[in-house]
Protein backbone atom coordinates (compact mmCIF):
# COMPACT_ATOMS: atom_id res chain seq x y z
CA UNK A 1 0.00 0.00 0.00
CA UNK A 2 1.14 3.49 -0.88
CA UNK A 3 2.73 5.46 2.14
CA UNK A 4 1.64 8.50 0.52
CA UNK A 5 -2.04 7.73 0.31
CA UNK A 6 -2.43 6.80 4.04
CA UNK A 7 -2.00 10.42 4.84
CA UNK A 8 -5.27 12.24 5.49
CA UNK A 9 -5.48 15.56 3.52
CA UNK A 10 -6.35 18.53 5.81
CA UNK A 11 -8.57 20.65 4.36
CA UNK A 12 -7.74 24.59 5.74
CA UNK A 13 -10.17 26.88 7.52
CA UNK A 14 -11.58 29.01 4.38
CA UNK A 15 -11.87 25.92 2.30
CA UNK A 16 -15.24 24.31 1.67
CA UNK A 17 -15.33 20.58 0.90
CA UNK A 18 -17.78 18.12 -0.41
CA UNK A 19 -18.18 14.74 -1.46
CA UNK A 20 -20.72 12.82 -3.56
CA UNK A 21 -20.62 9.99 -5.42
CA UNK A 22 -16.35 9.88 -6.21
CA UNK A 23 -16.23 13.79 -7.25
CA UNK A 24 -14.69 16.09 -4.74
CA UNK A 25 -15.50 18.98 -4.73
CA UNK A 26 -12.86 21.88 -3.36
CA UNK A 27 -14.15 25.52 -2.87
CA UNK A 28 -11.52 28.51 -1.53
CA UNK A 29 -10.48 32.15 -1.80
CA UNK A 30 -8.57 31.23 -4.79
CA UNK A 31 -11.36 29.34 -7.04
CA UNK A 32 -12.88 25.54 -7.36
CA UNK A 33 -11.59 22.88 -8.09
CA UNK A 34 -13.20 18.98 -8.78
CA UNK A 35 -11.72 15.48 -9.01
CA UNK A 36 -13.34 12.75 -9.97
CA UNK A 37 -11.89 9.90 -8.26
CA UNK A 38 -13.32 7.08 -10.51
CA UNK A 39 -13.35 3.31 -9.07
CA UNK A 40 -9.97 3.55 -8.22
CA UNK A 41 -9.93 5.18 -4.94
CA UNK A 42 -13.00 5.97 -2.42
CA UNK A 43 -13.23 9.50 -1.07
CA UNK A 44 -14.57 10.41 2.55
CA UNK A 45 -14.71 13.58 4.37
CA UNK A 46 -14.09 13.24 7.93
CA UNK A 47 -13.57 15.92 10.83
CA UNK A 48 -12.09 18.38 7.94
CA UNK A 49 -10.20 15.57 6.45
CA UNK A 50 -10.13 13.88 3.30
CA UNK A 51 -9.99 10.73 3.71
CA UNK A 52 -8.39 8.05 0.75
CA UNK A 53 -8.96 4.34 0.94
CA UNK A 54 -8.56 1.55 -2.33
CA UNK A 55 -11.47 0.74 -3.94
CA UNK A 56 -10.45 -3.14 -4.32
CA UNK A 57 -7.37 -5.47 -3.66
CA UNK A 58 -6.28 -5.10 -7.20
CA UNK A 59 -2.55 -3.99 -7.58
CA UNK A 60 -3.05 -1.10 -9.50
CA UNK A 61 -6.06 0.21 -6.96
CA UNK A 62 -3.86 0.14 -4.66
CA UNK A 63 -1.07 1.94 -6.56
CA UNK A 64 -3.86 5.00 -7.70
CA UNK A 65 -5.00 5.86 -4.60
CA UNK A 66 -2.02 7.55 -3.71
CA UNK A 67 -1.86 9.08 -6.80
CA UNK A 68 -5.33 10.20 -5.78
CA UNK A 69 -4.45 11.65 -2.92
CA UNK A 70 -1.49 13.26 -4.44
CA UNK A 71 -4.22 14.97 -7.01
CA UNK A 72 -6.44 16.04 -3.76
CA UNK A 73 -3.40 17.68 -1.81
CA UNK A 74 -2.42 20.09 -4.79
CA UNK A 75 -5.57 20.58 -5.55
CA UNK A 76 -6.68 21.63 -1.62
CA UNK A 77 -3.42 23.64 -1.60
CA UNK A 78 -4.44 25.44 -4.96
CA UNK A 79 -7.24 26.98 -3.76
CA UNK A 80 -6.08 28.21 -0.47
CA UNK A 81 -2.63 29.68 -1.30
CA UNK A 82 -2.12 28.99 -5.31
CA UNK A 83 0.38 27.33 -7.69
CA UNK A 84 3.20 29.97 -9.34
CA UNK A 85 5.54 29.23 -12.55
CA UNK A 86 7.73 31.62 -13.43
CA UNK A 87 9.56 31.42 -17.18
CA UNK A 88 12.68 33.45 -18.25
CA UNK A 89 13.99 33.72 -21.63
CA UNK A 90 17.18 33.99 -22.84
CA UNK A 91 18.48 35.31 -26.04
CA UNK A 92 19.49 38.37 -28.13
CA UNK A 93 16.33 39.94 -29.19
CA UNK A 94 14.08 37.42 -27.40
CA UNK A 95 11.34 38.79 -25.72
CA UNK A 96 7.49 38.33 -24.92
CA UNK A 97 4.28 40.41 -24.19
CA UNK A 98 1.02 40.19 -23.95
CA UNK A 99 -2.33 41.60 -25.67
CA UNK A 100 -5.97 40.61 -23.64
CA UNK A 101 -5.52 36.94 -23.45
CA UNK A 102 -2.89 36.24 -25.76
CA UNK A 103 0.78 35.85 -25.28
CA UNK A 104 3.08 36.81 -27.87
CA UNK A 105 7.03 35.49 -27.81
CA UNK A 106 9.48 36.83 -30.11
CA UNK A 107 12.09 33.89 -30.07
CA UNK A 108 14.54 33.94 -32.82
CA UNK A 109 12.04 32.56 -35.39
CA UNK A 110 10.83 34.34 -38.48
CA UNK A 111 7.05 34.86 -37.03
CA UNK A 112 5.64 35.70 -33.31
CA UNK A 113 4.14 32.67 -31.93
CA UNK A 114 1.15 33.50 -30.10
CA UNK A 115 -0.66 31.08 -27.50
CA UNK A 116 -3.84 31.83 -25.57
CA UNK A 117 -3.75 31.96 -22.21
CA UNK A 118 -6.52 29.84 -20.29
CA UNK A 119 -9.12 31.40 -18.11
CA UNK A 120 -7.60 29.94 -14.98
CA UNK A 121 -4.43 31.15 -15.53
CA UNK A 122 -3.05 34.66 -14.46
CA UNK A 123 -0.30 35.81 -16.64
CA UNK A 124 1.63 38.64 -16.02
CA UNK A 125 5.04 39.51 -18.64
CA UNK A 126 7.76 41.68 -18.39
CA UNK A 127 9.90 42.04 -21.18
CA UNK A 128 11.77 38.78 -20.87
CA UNK A 129 10.24 36.72 -17.43
CA UNK A 130 6.88 35.01 -17.80
CA UNK A 131 4.96 35.00 -14.65
CA UNK A 132 2.33 32.05 -14.35
CA UNK A 133 -0.27 31.85 -11.41
CA UNK A 134 -3.02 29.24 -11.26
CA UNK A 135 -5.40 27.32 -8.55
CA UNK A 136 -4.70 24.25 -10.58
CA UNK A 137 -1.22 23.03 -10.88
CA UNK A 138 -2.20 20.38 -13.70
CA UNK A 139 -3.03 23.01 -16.12
CA UNK A 140 -0.62 25.64 -14.76
CA UNK A 141 1.96 22.98 -15.58
CA UNK A 142 0.94 21.80 -18.69
CA UNK A 143 1.07 25.42 -19.64
CA UNK A 144 3.70 26.52 -18.66
CA UNK A 145 5.51 23.07 -20.67
CA UNK A 146 3.83 24.87 -23.57
CA UNK A 147 5.14 28.03 -23.42
CA UNK A 148 8.88 26.59 -22.82
CA UNK A 149 8.42 23.89 -25.85
CA UNK A 150 8.01 26.71 -28.26
CA UNK A 151 12.06 27.11 -28.11
CA UNK A 152 13.82 24.97 -25.47
CA UNK A 153 17.12 25.93 -23.74
CA UNK A 154 20.01 25.00 -25.78
CA UNK A 155 22.94 23.78 -24.11
CA UNK A 156 25.78 25.84 -26.43
CA UNK A 157 24.98 29.48 -25.51
CA UNK A 158 21.79 28.82 -22.91
CA UNK A 159 19.50 30.93 -25.29
CA UNK A 160 15.79 30.07 -25.18
CA UNK A 161 12.77 29.82 -22.92
CA UNK A 162 13.43 27.94 -19.59
CA UNK A 163 11.85 27.77 -15.74
CA UNK A 164 13.23 30.01 -13.42
CA UNK A 165 15.45 27.97 -11.48
CA UNK A 166 16.39 25.46 -14.19
CA UNK A 167 19.68 24.75 -14.56
CA UNK A 168 21.06 24.45 -18.27
CA UNK A 169 24.47 21.81 -18.66
CA UNK A 170 26.66 23.96 -20.95
CA UNK A 171 28.60 22.19 -23.39
CA UNK A 172 31.69 23.30 -24.93
CA UNK A 173 31.39 23.18 -28.72
CA UNK A 174 34.08 23.10 -30.75
CA UNK A 175 37.18 24.75 -28.85
CA UNK A 176 36.26 22.61 -26.31
CA UNK A 177 38.07 20.03 -28.25
CA UNK A 178 41.45 21.03 -27.86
Amino acid sequence: MSRIGRLPVIVPKGVQASVNAGLVTLEGPRGRLEYHAGGRAQVTLEDGKLIVSPQGESKQNKADFGTTRAHLNNMVQGVSQGWKRSLELSGLGYSAKQEGSTLILAVGLSHEVRLNVPKAIKCSVNKTTIDLESSDKELLGTFAAKIRKVRPPEPYLGKGIRYAQEVIRRKAGKAGKK
